[in-house]
């Protein structure tokens, strides 16, 4: 998908000079303009991917491609675009951005206007909006104004019989890397202004005391409007609550930010500007939470106004700060690493390279092994190594001699394997790293299997983190194996992310300081239900523990908080409990909780608990795999400008040009699922999900590349391929046909190559 998002990209620009903008007027110079076609589809990709809000015109029609302002009249285009091309459109006015930052959380409001200026005035395209959504980030809201209509979002429940069948039909909407919504809005006219504000949630990443927050407002060249006294303005207001009353250092920003407020652990920042060009960097901002020293807290808030739960609400955190005295504790490390077909090329080689790092990052002291997995297994060592520089020598060697992706995925003999290679483990903890890309059917018995096993054991147990490459793995499943293991989760939606993923997981997971977490007040409350996660996880140096839940009763003051240190002494703290008003606990929280309560409700069967994630999702505006995101259209009273009332006149002489707007536009669901058995066992790769329509793509990409250069050479291969079929004698009468009609001779030759009928 997302590398047949960018070729439709680059088609559409180059399907864009066919624009006259008038005298001495020429748009910003792209790299579709002077691209070598030899180039890798992947820096194709790159290229052209989203990285700020964007807003693209759909076109199946070339000959619609105009300026409704200064027509050309250029010559007809034969032939259609399939897939349509997407032609960026100009951004026009301000564009403005207002993000609030508490604990590791951020929430941001986009708002910004494109105009319509590729297509001709009496026509109409669909507008196709991307919206990047930052580290693992949550769509919560969306707004379109257009002429005479404008959209609203809205979360309902997935089961309303009303929009299931709309659902399965395919749905408006598609996620892209996991990191990208895009969705149409249908039948814009040419020359119209489109104003969006898109809502999204993101988390902020945090190391060594420090968290940084970077928001993607990185526009390419190809979106500013041409013109010469065109305004620009950009204006981003940033709000930062510490959330836990401590004093907020600033560090290093992208962009010009003036503070204009400080409180105790809040901080507000303005950047408002006219610029000549918009922004060609993502928004950063980095700051500390001023403590040396482990430091935590209790905060406490009544339920919302209608809130589905009316019990208290309550979430502690524990801050690892920047003490650098804090050990963290030897290891016994194992990695899992699956090896079945569909890990073939990019994602295995990916995957090794960020194993082969993280074994780098092990003290001489820690033990290692590996066990790679298909339907069979192949152990580097049946002992643990010590982490030597010999022993990652070898098993560098063993991983790129030996191993070779292929076969069918079996998880839980593997996992078995791992368990009794560590069951012996003293003085240490042992981690386990599974790294899969696939689902398979025994999920639930191996989440049982490994809470029975850890349930018997004592303290300082066995941990299990897990990372999931692609979408045809089940998430849930991970999710929850890492919960139970009292680990960590995260996600590489391609090949290319898997080595940093994993890097990133491992340095998270194996920095723990202390481990072993009770809090005393959970055994005295009244009533406690929900605490999210249900295994308290070890605090590291590389992530803030946050844990929440709902209560009845009074809570205690302060909370004593207590765990085990890495020279095996036991370590306590008072909590101080504090009331909170102007928290956003909604949004601080409600993310982890609809993960969390929809890994448990998948887990169990609980159509109870798929209810209660629903009907949570809908009140905090996260989505989830039981809501679906709808658009309602609403019909402005706002009066017709003239150049409106021309092109109804055209759409009375060509009633094929009127349209029935849809009142509401389904959008696809915004999650990923539930894995998917049947590619895992075709061993289809991950990613293979997202290009669908490669091949075809691909033989247009040759075919344009050997033509003229005019764009509308795609527009002929297509056309041409259509009746490459049915091809007969009568050959090179159609090629003729075609090619006369758009002046272009040289095209011949590569429509015969391609059909190898000449």
């Amino acid at each position: 998908m997302a590398r047949e998002f960018a070729t439709c990209v680059e088609y559409g620009l180059n399907l864009s000079k066919r624009i006259y903008y008038g005298k001495e007027m020429t748009p910003a110079a792209t790299a579709a303009m002077t691209r070598s076609m030899s180039a890798k589809s992947s820096d194709v990709a790159e290229s052209y991917f989203p990285t700020a809000v964007m807003a693209y015109a759909v076109v199946s029609e070339p000959e619609l491609v105009e300026n409704p302002d200064v027509p050309s009249y250029q010559p007809y285009v034969h032939g259609r675009c399939e897939p349509p091309a997407l032609i960026p459109l100009h951004m026009l006015g301000v564009v403005t951005m207002e993000i609030d930052c508490c604990f590791d959380h951020a929430n941001v409001c986009f708002s910004g206007a494109w105009r319509v200026h590729c297509i001709k005035g009496n026509s109409k395209c669909d507008v196709r909006i991307a919206v990047p959504i930052g580290e693992q980030g949550s769509l919560l809201g969306v707004e379109v104004d257009v002429p005479r209509r404008s959209y609203h979002s809205q979360l309902i429940e997935a089961e309303d019989a009303n929009y299931k069948e709309k659902v399965s039909k395919g749905g408006n909407g598609r996620l892209m890397r996991g990191s990208v919504y895009t969705f149409k809005i249908p039948q814009v006219e040419g020359g119209a202004t489109v104003s969006i504000k898109v809502i999204w949630s993101q988390k902020l990443l945090y190391h060594e005391g420090q968290f940084s927050l970077n928001v993607p407002f990185s526009f390419p060249a190809f979106v500013n409007p041409v013109g010469k006294k065109i305004s620009k303005r950009e204006k981003i207001l940033l709000n930062v609550s510490s959330g836990v009353g401590k004093e907020i250092l600033c560090k290093s920003t992208s962009h010009a930010l003036k503070e204009i407020r400080r409180e105790v652990g809040k901080m507000g920042f303005l950047y408002d500007a006219e610029v000549l060009t918009w922004s060609s960097a993502d928004f950063s901002f980095s700051y500390n939470v001023c403590s040396k020293d482990l430091f935590g807290g209790v905060l406490l808030q009544s339920p919302l106004l209608r809130d589905i739960d009316d019990r208290q609400m309550f979430c502690f955190y524990l801050f690892p700060g920047n003490n650098q005295s804090m050990k963290a504790f030897r290891k016994e490390v194992i990695f899992i690493i699956d090896i079945s077909g569909s890990m073939k090329g990019g994602p295995f080689e990916s995957a090794k390279n960020g194993l082969l790092s993280s074994l780098q990052k092990l003290n001489p002291e820690d033990s290692f092994s590996i066990i790679a997995f298909n339907m069979e297994t192949y152990l580097f060592s049946s002992v643990m190594e010590l982490a030597t520089e010999k022993a990652i020598i070898e098993a560098t060697r063993w991983l790129n001699d030996t191993l070779t992706a292929g076969g069918g995925t079996n998880i839980l003999v593997p996992l078995k394997q791992a368990i009794r290679l560590l069951a012996e483990t003293t003085n240490s903890i042992p981690v386990i790293f599974l790294i899969t890309d696939g689902a398979v059917e025994d999920e639930r018995d191996i989440c049982n299997f490994v809470k029975g096993y850890l349930t018997s054991r004592g303290s300082i147990s066995l941990r299990i983190s897990t990372l999931g490459i692609g979408t045809y793995c089940n998430h849930h499943f991970l999710r929850m194996l890492a919960q139970i293991g009292r680990g960590h989760f995260d996600t590489a939606y391609d090949a290319d992310s898997v080595d940093f993923r994993l890097q990133k997981l491992f340095t998270t997971a194996s920095s723990i300081i202390l481990a072993d977490i009770t809090v005393d007040a959970l055994e005295h409350l009244d009533s406690l239900e929900q605490l999210l996660p249900f295994c308290i996880p070890d605090l590291s140096r590389g992530s803030p523990l946050i844990v929440s839940g709902r209560y009845s009763g009074n809570f205690p003051d302060p909370v004593k908080l207590s765990g085990t240190l890495a020279d095996k002494r036991k370590f306590t703290i008072d909590l101080k409990a504090q009331k909170t008003k102007d928290l956003p606990f909604d949004r601080v929280v409600g993310r982890r909780q609809i993960d969390l309560l929809t890994a448990n409700a998948w887990l169990s069967g609980s159509k109870e608990l798929e209810q209660k994630v629903a009907k949570m999702s809908i009140q905090t505006g996260f989505p989830s795999e039981y809501t679906l995101m709808v658009l309602h259209q609403t019909l402005t009273d706002e009066k017709a400008p003239e150049t409106i009332l021309i092109q109804d006149v055209f759409n009375k002489m060509n009633p094929l040009k009127k349209m029935d707007f849809p009142k509401t536009i389904v959008l696809r669901n915004l999650c990923v699922g539930f894995g998917n058995l049947t590619a895992t066992a075709e061993n289809i790769p991950p990613g293979t999900e997202e290009t669908k329509s490669s091949e075809a793509t691909g033989m247009l990409v040759k075919a344009a590349s050997n033509c003229c250069g005019r764009v509308v050479d795609r527009c002929c291969c297509m056309c041409f391929i259509q009746t490459c079929s049915y091809m007969n004698n009568q050959c090179s009468i159609v090629l003729s046909q075609l090619c006369a009609a758009l002046a272009c001779v040289e095209c011949i030759n590569c429509c015969i190559e391609l059909c190898e009928c000449g």
